[in-house]
C-alpha cells in the first residue's frame, strides 16, 4: 500500500520508524530484534536508510598507501526483503543520488519493483568524508528533485533507454525530506522551502522532516510550506537524545539546535542514565503536542535502539 494512501486513510494517528541496516558481516537478527518491541505499535511502514560507500586509505606491507573503496553496509533492496519476509508491513527503501549514476539508481528501481514494494524515499545525501560539496557521480543527479522526476517518469512508463516499447509503469509512492530548521547548504528558509517545491513539483507525494527537538520551529516550517503552496502531507520526524554525546554530536551533524529548555532538564543530568530519561520525557511531550496541533503521523528515527522509542510510544499512542 503507497504511503500517501495509508496517510489519506487512517484515521487515527500513527506511529512510523528509520531503520539503519546492520553492518555488512552482522547478523541480521539483531536488526529483526530492534524491530520487534516495536510491531505492537502496528507501524504501518519501516523506513530502511542507505549508506554510500566509503574511500579509505589503508597502508601496504611496504608502506605505501592504497585508495579503497568500501562498503559497509548491505544495500536497502536486500533489506527491504529480509523485512518484508519478517514482518507484515510496508518498507520504505532510501534511494539517494550521492555515489550512484542514474542507471544504477534505475536497476535498484527496477529491483524494488520486482519485490512489488511501492514506495521510497528519494535523497540527494551528504558529501563524503574530505569533501567540502557534495558531488555527483558523472553520470549521476546533481538535487534530489532530478531523482524523484527519474522516479516520477518510470511511474510514466519513461526509462533512460529511450528504445524500450511498451515499457511497464512502476507505481512508487515518493517521500523527500524537509528541513524545519533549513538545510544546512540554503542560504536562508525561504530558498530551502523554495527548494523543497520543486521536488515536490517534480512528483513528491509527501515529506518527512528532518528531526528537531522545538516543536514551534515545525509548526512555522509547516504554515512557510503551505504559504509557498506546497500541499503535500507532512510527517514530523523525532528522535530522543540518550547520552552526552548526542548533545555534541547532533547539532553538528544534522545543524539543528537544542532548546535552551531541554538544555537546562540536561544540565541537571548527572549521567547518561539521567540524560536518557530526559530524552523520553522530552519527546513524549513533542508527540503529545504534535498530535494535540493534528498531526496525522510521527516518524521516529531509532538509529538501531527500540527501548526508549518503546517507552515514549506507550506514553504517547
Amino acid at each position: 500500500m503507497k504511503i500517501i494512501d495509508i496517510l489519506n486513510s487512517k484515521t487515527r494517528p500513527f506511529p512510523s520508524f528509520e531503520l539503519v541496516p546492520p553492518l555488512k558481516g552482522s547478523d541480521i537478527n539483531k536488526l529483526y530484534k530492534s524491530i520487534e518491541p516495536l510491531m505492537e505499535f502496528k507501524p504501518p511502514f519501516l523506513n530502511i536508510t542507505y549508506h554510500r560507500d566509503e574511500v579509505e586509505f589503508r597502508q601496504k606491507g611496504d608502506g605505501t598507501f592504497e585508495k579503497v573503496t568500501v562498503n559497509k553496509r548491505p544495500g536497502s533492496v536486500a533489506i527491504a526483503a529480509a523485512i518484508m519476509k519478517r514482518f507484515q508491513v510496508e518498507v520504505v527503501p532510501h534511494l539517494i543520488c550521492g555515489g550512484a549514476s542514474k542507471y544504477k539508481l534505475e536497476n535498484d528501481l527496477i529491483d524494488l519493483n520486482f519485490l512489488d514494494i511501492q514506495n521510497v524515499v528519494a535523497l540527494r545525501g551528504d558529501a563524503i568524508p574530505g569533501q567540502k560539496y557534495f558531488s555527483p557521480e558523472p553520470d549521476g543527479h546533481k538535487y534530489s528533485c532530478q531523482l524523484v522526476e527519474q522516479i516520477h517518469n518510470m511511474n510514466r512508463g519513461k526509462y533512460l533507454d529511450e528504445t524500450l516499447t511498451d515499457a511497464i509503469a512502476t507505481n512508487f509512492c515518493i517521500g523527500v525530506a524537509g528541513y524545519p530548521e533549513k538545510h544546512y547548504e540554503a542560504p536562508n528558509p525561504e530558498m530551502d522551502i523554495a527548494h523543497l517545491k520543486k521536488k515536490v513539483e517534480a512528483g513528491a507525494d509527501y515529506i518527512v522532516t528532518q528531526m528537531f527537538f522545538d516543536n514551534q520551529r515545525f509548526f512555522r516550517f509547516v504554515e512557510k510550506c503551505r504559504e509557498a503552496g506546497i500541499t503535500v502531507p507532512i510527517i514530523p520526524g523525532l528522535k530522543p537524545i540518550s547520552t552526552q554525546t548526542h548533545i555534541e554530536l547532533l547539532p553538528r551533524a544534522f545543524s539543528i539546535d537544542l532548546p535552551e529548555e531541554l538544555m537546562k532538564e540536561v544540565r541537571k543530568c548527572k549521567n547518561n542514565e539521567a540524560i536518557y530519561q530526559a530524552g523520553i520525557e522530552w519527546c513524549t511531550m513533542q508527540s503529545k503536542e504534535l498530535l494535540a496541533q493534528g498531526a496525522s503521523a510521527i516518524h521516529y528515527y531509532t538509529m538501531g535502539k527500540a527501548d526508549n522509542i518503546r517507552k515514549i510510544l506507550t506514553a504517547v499512542f
